[in-house]
């Protein structure tokens, strides 16, 4: 252990020896074992938050469960980037919520865990959903690995191998560009456009952060977008939404959460999407994208991504012109029942409905459900995790026409020698330029 970490330590003692002076917090008390050495990272970010008075007048008032990651977690797992804006002084509220909400008002030991999900009020404005899991105990989305790990009269420890973050402190993360700032930014005009010649008349202010005038398929053709966008935002020549930036930001975001690469792979390597999309947000347009995970990915063949443009398909067909978080989709789907969200693979649409809590996309032969909800959202683009791939259903038609087809080729087409390819070849290119094969028997 280093001679900085010793000091923390000492300082943090003399801390809470003080506090406990003051509030007659004895030295048994679950906040002194806090200091323990699983957990001394956490004890750091508890000081830095200014929350000792708040926790002592909790433990003081009733008992407290604490979830506690373990030190290699904040040291080694957490993003160095998440990490740092929690230090920001001007986050102070951030980071107070994210430690808050790992702490229950209330003992609840091994013998008390409920059987069932439950939901539970935390310290902070977010509940904490406890389940069991294949003989599992989950926090959340945290394991808790060292279940009733300190035990003190007045409160439990138990650890966990994640940080917990509170939807409320990621979308502070997310937004940390603080798009609000940019209202004063004087909007440019869009041209009007004429519906029935599509053509452009002369331009006409529009208000503060309206829709472009053209639908998302006309920006998406080649050449310079007809409309420039009303709404206004940092970067860019026209002082409107820094689109590039925001595309690498949600694509980091993916790399860092995990469980996505092969779609930012995609995204990144193997398509041009990803300027594409920045283009479309720098113009005033929103998405949402629909990301399927790794082992979905997998599971795609070799035939369905063999097609020029097959990948290209494939992420159209996943990304809806439109803003949408887990809850604005879930509430659509509890009061409609269905939803049809047009894409950018047009004309095909993607199925959306409520199912076992959650919203499931696609039909009833080839699905997909909301996995990992609100992994990005910003007010321009918002990303859903999913658990499968979907393509629209005349393209599974071909695929499935293609599988057979092929199949009976096999079947019935004897193997050709090289030389029998090398025959076909020639006549095929004589053919094309007109030429006699009588030198070969082309049949």
């Amino acid at each position: 252990m280093t001679a900085f970490r010793m000091c923390v330590i000492v300082l943090s003692v003399l801390t809470l020896s003080q506090l406990a002076g003051a509030a007659q917090i004895s030295s048994n008390s679950v906040l002194v074992a806090l200091l323990d050495s699983r957990y001394t990272e956490l004890s750091e970010l508890v000081e830095k938050a200014l929350l000792l008075e708040k926790l002592e007048k909790a433990v003081a008032d009733h008992n407290v469960t604490i979830f506690a990651p373990r030190n290699e977690v904040l040291e080694r797992e957490l993003d160095p980037e998440f990490k740092r804006f929690l230090l920001e002084p001007r986050n102070l509220r951030s980071l107070q919520t994210l430690l808050l909400h790992h702490i229950i008002p209330s003992r609840l030991g091994q013998t008390d865990w409920p059987a069932e999900s439950t939901q539970h009020t935390t310290l902070s404005s977010e509940p904490l959903h406890l389940s069991n899991s294949d003989s599992t105990k989950l926090a959340g989305n945290a394991e808790v690995v060292r279940l009733d790990d300190v035990y003190r009269p007045d409160g439990i420890i138990h650890g966990i191998n994640r940080l917990l973050i509170p939807k409320s402190v990621q979308q502070d993360f997310n937004n940390r560009r603080s798009l609000r700032a940019i209202s004063a930014v004087k909007p440019e005009g869009a041209p009007e456009v004429d519906p029935r010649t599509n053509r452009l008349k002369k331009s006409a202010p529009v208000p503060a952060g309206s829709a472009p005038v053209l639908p998302i398929y006309y920006a998406m053709a080649p050449g310079p977008s007809l409309a420039p966008a009303p709404a206004p935002g940092p970067g860019g020549p026209r002082h409107h939404f820094d689109g590039e930036s925001q595309v690498k930001d949600f694509i980091h975001t993916l790399l860092h959460y995990g469980g996505y690469n092969e779609m930012a792979d995609i995204l990144v390597n193997l398509t041009n999407l990803a300027t594409e999309m920045g283009k479309l947000v720098s113009e005033g347009y929103v998405l949402t994208v629909l990301a399927p995970n790794d082992e979905a990915m997998a599971k795609l063949t070799a035939d369905q991504l063999a097609d020029p443009g097959a990948p290209e398909r494939i992420m159209y067909y996943h990304i809806i012109p439109e803003y949408q978080t887990e809850e604005s989709m879930y509430n659509a789907v509890r009061r409609f029942g269905k939803i049809r969200y047009d894409t950018l693979h047009v004309p095909h649409k993607m199925l959306a409905q409520e199912a076992d809590g959650s919203v499931k996309f696609g039909d009833d032969e080839e699905t997909a459900y909301l996995f990992d909800p609100d992994i990005y959202i910003d007010g321009r683009i918002s990303v859903q995790g999913i658990d499968g791939v979907l393509f629209p259903a005349s393209e599974k038609t071909d695929y499935k026409k293609l599988e057979v087809t092929q199949s009976v080729d096999r079947v019935r087409t004897p193997p050709k020698s090289r030389r029998g390819k090398l025959l076909e070849v020639a006549c095929q290119v004589l053919g094309t330029f007109g030429q006699d094969s009588r030198f070969y028997t082309c049949q």
